[in-house]
């Protein structure tokens, strides 16, 4: 539901707030008041074309904001800026969005009729929906059998193209898995192991010299163990330095154990040319491999089980593909038994929903209507996706598609009678939809405007409903009333809109029946508002 409009320099509009409620209300005012300006401003949130000639003249843009409940309490802010010069601008809570985004917030919430682009009865996705909608027709079974045919398809395509193709891709792969193969890359650190092991080796002899010469200048005689030694025999027994002793003793313990893993560590050095090599070559292969296959051997082995995987599939394509054929034609037959399921349901309830919508219509001042559902353009048309409405509003005019036939009113009115038909469906739920509808009323009087203004009332019990109309019958049976005026300050010309009650609303609907407030007016006005 909108619950909530804020227009800001949109047409005469300089700024205006308008709170809406559940239920129908009607906006009136004089011709030029700028009625429609509020309709525009619906339609620009939710995804309309912009245009700058539509910014109020003297202002640098228009902003334009509307607050949307949802049926769990949920509340969505769109804005919609439009520049005198540039792009326009979206908002989604505050942040920045793309006009479809705009588009894609409001599509189940506001639905608007009549002279302005959003007309959503014109699509065949909408008449297709309102068929199913009213025949209460079960999809699930056709979407089920075309995701599956969809799956199969790309899993098909995914095995390879071409038989050329499929080779060349085969004799590569192989190529790349039997390199793979041949270098057995098992430790994604082998190259880290292998590095410092050609670092000891590279210099083993001078690793060598280094380890006996720390041993000598420690262990022989006139060494540093001597010295320690006998620096601890010179203060042994003298009881001054009785703690320093003891640590010269743990020195000397330790020095000799640095010695043994000293001079063990150097013979254990093994001067290995033929190791060594090897070490450089193996290197050598994994670094081609890192250049060709991933930027470390983790990557290099993935590359290598991916390959594998691929090659061994693309060696079975025959019998896979084989298989995926066989489900193919099941998956073929499942969507066509679906689809002629789907398309005899809708033959079935089309005259249904076209008899439903002329009756609606010829109560809505359309008194010769004809009204037709065409489905498909053959009867082996499974599942008739192309669900068209015809319309003749004449006698002995031929039905023609609504594109073609229908006149801005018309068209409003047509979606009004589908509306009340599918809100009459025993499969009907309350999806509070805000519904807009302009030019609804156009060239009617009399009891056919009473019928609209009962129809849209109707609506109103079930959706949120807006209408901008010129005829008392429709605005007196409105819950709510807001009346847009004009005024000029300045040589420039200002439209204000609030809602109406009381004496005002009565004047209002007096002047709509007869262009003045005279007292039978007046008494005519309260009597449509009281009836």
């Amino acid at each position: 539901m909108l619950s909530e409009l804020h227009i800001e320099n949109l047409g005469v509009i300089e700024r205006i707030e308008v709170v809406l409620g559940p239920g129908l209300t009607a906006v009136t005012g004089e011709t030029g008041a700028g009625k429609t300006m509020l309709v525009e401003a619906i339609e620009l949130l939710v995804g309309g074309r912009a245009d700058a000639s539509m910014v109020r003249h003297g202002a640098d843009e228009a902003r334009l904001d509307g607050r949307l409940i949802a049926q769990d309490g949920t509340e969505t802010v769109l804005t919609r800026v439009i520049p005198t010069a540039g792009r326009s601008r979206a908002y989604i809570n505050g942040r920045p969005a793309t006009v479809a985004s705009l588009a894609d917030a409001a599509a189940d919430a506001v639905d608007l009729h009549g002279q302005h682009a959003h007309q959503s009865l014109l699509s065949t996705a909408t008449q297709r929906a309102a068929l199913d909608e009213y025949g209460g027709i079960d999809l699930g079974p056709l979407r089920a059998a075309r995701a599956r045919l969809t799956e199969i398809e790309a899993e098909l395509a995914a095995l390879g193209g071409d038989d050329r193709a499929r080779a060349r891709e085969i004799d590569l792969l192989r190529f790349q898995v039997d390199e793979l193969d041949a270098a057995d890359v098992v430790d994604a650190e082998e190259d880290v192991r292998l590095d410092a092991e050609e670092s000891v080796l590279a210099d083993a002899t001078a690793h060598r010299d280094a380890a006996a010469g720390v041993v000598a200048s420690i262990s022989d005689d006139g060494g540093a163990h001597d010295a320690i030694a006998s620096a601890l025999g010179a203060l042994d027994g003298r009881s001054p330095f009785g703690d320093e002793v003891a640590r010269l003793r743990d020195v000397l313990a330790e020095l000799d154990d640095v010695v043994g893993e000293i001079r063990a560590a150097g013979e254990r050095i093994d001067e290995s040319p033929e190791r060594l090599a090897e070490i450089r070559e193996r290197r050598q292969t994994l670094k081609n491999l890192r250049r060709k296959y991933g930027d470390d051997l983790a990557a290099v082995m993935a590359f290598h089980a991916e390959s594998a995987d691929r090659l061994a599939e693309l060696e079975q394509f025959d019998e896979r593909a084989g298989e995926l054929d066989r489900d193919r034609q099941r998956a073929l037959a499942a969507e066509l038994a679906a689809a002629e399921t789907v398309g005899r349901r809708r033959r079935e309830v089309g005259p249904e929903l076209a008899s439903a919508v002329e009756a609606e219509l010829r109560r809505l001042a359309m008194p010769h209507v004809s009204v037709g559902v065409q489905i498909g353009e053959h009867p082996d048309d499974h599942p008739g996706d192309r669900v068209q409405f015809l319309l003749a509003a004449n006698p002995g005019s031929p039905l023609l598609p609504l594109t073609r036939v229908a006149s801005g009113g018309e068209l409003a009115r047509a979606m009004l009678a589908l509306r009340l038909v599918l809100s009459h469906a025993a499969n009907r739920s309350d999806d509070g939809r805000t519904l807009v509808f302009d030019e609804v009323d156009a060239g009617i009087g009399g009891t056919a405007a009473q019928a609209v203004g009962d129809a849209l009332a109707q609506l109103g019990r079930r959706h949120q409903v807006l209408v901008v109309t010129h005829l008392a019958q429709v605005a007196s049976v409105a819950e709510v009333q807001v009346s847009v005026a004009k005024s000029v300050r300045d040589g420039e010309t200002f439209a204000h809109a609030a809602p109406i009650e009381g004496e005002d609303r009565v004047a209002e609907i007096a002047r709509m029946l007869s262009g003045s407030n005279t007292d039978s007016a007046l008494d005519h006005a309260r009597e449509l508002l009281d009836s």
